[in-house]
């Protein structure tokens, strides 16, 4: 056996190396997290400006004024227009910006936009990687419904780096965003186009699958690259540095997102175990330190395979679940239920914060529950009135954090109830070539 060419003297600083790679690490989050929300902010409001104006601009004639949000935009048409339309092609509704006077292709501009909300949301409230993001498809998104009729959204990730598939939860907001990519790809009755994609860490093209995130630029359909979400993330943010000075020397990356998942669900009091298990993450310290569409054959030996796997392990671990295990589950789910919403912590585990569900992250409030929100509101300011006037300085300092969250749960939930809800259909099947020469004979 050869020694190691390493000696003991050429690896004793690494030691201080790992820790101030963690250092540079926890400095990046630490200084991205209060600036996600203002990125999160403007591609919303990107988007829904995009939206609007493309409604507008499409009804709007040749030559016509719209002003939107304080800029006037002049619609252009020509005869390119008037050929594209006699042939049949998609229109294309571009607009002159007044106030730079450049020309705006507004149908490619909105549906870039879409896609670039869609991916932040998506990553930053999921945590998962980009290359697992893009990999998403159709069949990524299923449900389990409980006996009681509840249904629970859940999201398939395929195996990637750590080649492990993992099924993750969905917030309502989470689904709403995956219906609304959806509902784009299925629009008019159509499915989603089945299209391959290249991985480069496997250097080969995966097959045909529905990928949520594809796009239509001119005549060619493509899944998004990583390289363009990268790309998107910088001249994103290159715009927030002329109003906003965090941006000026901060820019984003997608697995900065991963990031401030992790940290935002050990802060919040998740145990660190189910962490890494949402994160996909094989060792703690990795955590700590920061479905595919199968095809039948494959499923069907996967299959074979966990069953053999069964048969060799001892019989005890493969044991029937007893009602009182059954019934103990189902009851957790009936605990979460609160007078303002549901809470959203782990199956398991206790409640971390003394029931103050106000101050607790977990709360989903219902938005039907908004109205009592405002009464909750009026009570606290009434006490901090007393408290002020008692010179309870304790309680008007605890009485003021309680009102900032739940200021601020207000605003999430009424951010979530703008999201109208998304019908999916029933997805078309495409004809095969098989049935194609059928019906043509």
């Amino acid at each position: 056996m050869a020694p190691c060419p390493a000696g003991d003297a050429e690896v004793r600083g690494f030691g201080v190396r790992k820790r101030r790679v963690k250092e540079r690490m926890d400095d990046r989050t630490r200084q991205r997290q209060p600036l996600l929300d203002t990125l999160v902010g403007y591609m919303e409001a990107r988007y829904e400006h995009l939206r609007a104006l493309l409604e507008r601009a499409d009804t709007a004639g040749g030559g016509e004024v719209i002003t939107l949000d304080g800029r006037a935009y002049e619609r252009l048409w020509s005869r390119v227009d008037e050929r594209r339309i006699r042939l049949g092609g998609k229109e294309n509704v571009r607009v002159l910006d007044q106030t730079s006077g450049k020309h705006v292709n507004v149908a490619a501009a909105e549906d870039a936009a879409f896609f670039e909300w869609a991916i932040v949301e998506v990553l930053r409230h999921t945590g998962i990687r980009i290359e697992e993001a893009l990999e998403l498809t159709h069949l990524s998104v299923r449900q389990y419904q409980r006996p009681n009729g509840e249904i629970i959204a859940l999201l398939v990730i395929a195996p990637s780096k750590s080649d492990r598939e993992r099924v993750i939860p969905m917030s309502a907001e989470l689904f709403s965003i995956a219906a609304a990519i959806i509902r784009r790809h299925t629009q008019d009755g159509r499915a989603i186009p089945l299209l391959p994609r290249y991985d480069p860490h496997e250097r080969q093209a995966s097959p045909a699958m529905p990928y949520l995130f594809q796009r239509e630029i001119g005549t060619n359909q493509d899944v998004i690259s990583p390289a363009t979400v990268v790309n998107m993330l910088r001249r994103r943010c290159e715009e927030l540095a002329e109003r906003h000075p965090g941006f000026l020397t901060t820019c984003f990356t997608p697995h900065d997102f991963r990031r401030l998942f992790a940290t935002e669900l050990v802060n919040n009091g998740l145990p660190i175990h189910i962490g890494a298990a949402l994160l996909g993450h094989l060792n703690l310290e990795t955590t700590r330190g920061y479905v595919a569409v199968f095809n039948e054959d494959v499923v069907h030996h996967y299959q074979e395979f966990i069953g053999r796997r069964r048969n060799s392990r001892p019989s005890d671990e493969y044991r029937d679940v007893t009602e009182q295990e059954w019934s103990e589950f189902e009851e957790h789910f009936d605990k979460r239920k609160v007078g303002l919403g549901g809470c959203t912590r782990p199956y398991g585990t206790p409640c971390r914060h003394e029931h103050s569900c106000l101050r607790c992250p977990m709360l989903a409030i219902n938005p039907k529950m908004l109205p009592r929100l405002d009464e909750i509101e009026e009570d606290l300011l009434a006490r901090r009135a007393r408290a002020e006037r008692e010179s309870w300085l304790g309680e008007v300092e605890g009485i003021d954090l309680t009102l900032a969250l739940l200021r601020q749960k207000r605003e999430e939930t009424n951010r979530l109830a703008r999201i109208a809800p998304v019908n999916l259909g029933i997805p078309s099947i495409q004809p095969t070539p098989a049935t194609r020469r059928v019906r043509s004979t």
